[in-house]
């Protein structure tokens, strides 16, 4: 027995079975409706929350402009340096940087700004992410012995080297010193090894730090900054020196101008003398960072300095002349910018 069809309402004194192009036009004139409600609801949702700004090395990233709405508060993920906004003056040069940026170490509030988010080789700024995993992984006692990888750069014309006495056991705050003061590149090959096995690991862990800092601009091939891999922006070294000025192992050793320490060679003495001009000059207030210098790269600089309670840092890559100015960069900042 078959089943009787199912009607509609009554139209013209009998039922009439509603048809597909009947259902068709009622989901036609309900779709609108539904999605005004989604919008609203959207809407009242978007009105709870606190939208956040995501600055450079935030939790989301290094957008400076991109806004969004957590679920619940999130603590940055690294210290940010904030690009909103002008810059407090003007700055030029008769030889421009490629890239230039000047912001207070403390807040993260940028100054001044060139091409703040252009990606350039860094040469050995690269060594501010070694110094700062080294910082993080060993103690100052430990000892590490010198392998066959770290000898590779002596005696060559690419960078610089200390001259590490290969299968000898050299105190890691020793080699923290020749990394910063020096730049020395079997330095910083053999802490790499020290902390992670080998320098291809190491080099993987610089990479994933990058990664949960948001910083989009950086990728490392090395731990030194020789290669031309090793690339990164104003920005993203801004995030890094922020990071690094606050471990006290580098900024104790950063600020120096010389050293002179135990070293298992003859003599049994090692003298090393700092890179940077702001320090070698006498600038005042100044406590570091570090230089770095490849042909691709040219000449870079994150120069620090603190008066009168304030602490600025320039970041230059690519610069005709990184001492006079990351000069004229932290004088201008200190005097105007308050």
């Amino acid at each position: 027995m078959s089943r009787p069809p199912q009607y509609g309402p009554l139209q013209g004194g009998r039922r009439r079975r509603r048809g597909p192009k009947t259902l068709a036009l009622l989901l036609a004139l309900l779709a609108p409706i539904g999605v005004g409600v989604a919008a609203y609801l959207t809407f009242v949702r978007d009105q709870r929350g606190s939208a956040v700004p995501v600055a450079v090395g935030g939790p989301a990233g290094n957008s400076a402009l991109v806004s969004r709405t957590p679920k619940a508060p999130v603590p940055p993920a690294a210290p940010a340096v904030r690009l909103q906004g002008v810059d407090a003056f003007r700055l030029h040069f008769r030889q421009q940087p490629r890239a230039a940026l000047l912001f207070d170490v403390d807040t993260g509030d940028v100054l001044w700004r060139r091409q703040a988010l252009r990606r350039l080789p860094m040469a050995s700024l690269t060594k501010i992410m070694t110094a700062i995993l080294v910082a993080e992984r060993t103690k100052p006692r430990e000892r590490v012995r010198v392998g066959p990888s770290a000898l590779k750069y002596q005696g060559s014309a690419q960078g610089s080297a200390v001259g590490l006495p290969r299968g000898r056991k050299v105190p890691v705050e020793t080699l923290m010193h020749a990394l910063l003061l020096a730049s020395a590149n079997d330095a910083a090959i053999a802490l790499a090894g020290h902390v992670a096995g080998s320098e291809r690991r190491f080099v993987r862990s610089m990479n994933r730090r990058a990664r949960r800092l948001g910083l989009r601009c950086t990728r490392f091939a090395s731990s030194h900054g020789l290669q031309r891999g090793n690339r990164s922006c104003v920005a993203d070294l801004a995030v890094l020196t922020r990071i690094a000025i606050k471990k006290k192992r580098i900024r104790r050793i950063a600020r120096k101008r010389q050293s002179n320490l135990r070293f298992p060679v003859k003599g049994g003495r090692l003298s090393l003398y700092t890179t940077n001009p702001l320090l070698r000059s006498g600038f005042r207030g100044a406590i570091g960072l570090k230089t770095g210098y490849t042909n691709p790269a040219g000449r870079c600089l994150v120069a620090v300095a603190r008066r009168r309670g304030r602490t600025l840092a320039a970041v230059l890559l690519n610069s005709p002349d990184p001492g006079k100015q990351a000069t004229k960069m932290l004088d201008v900042g200190f005097r105007r910018a308050r």
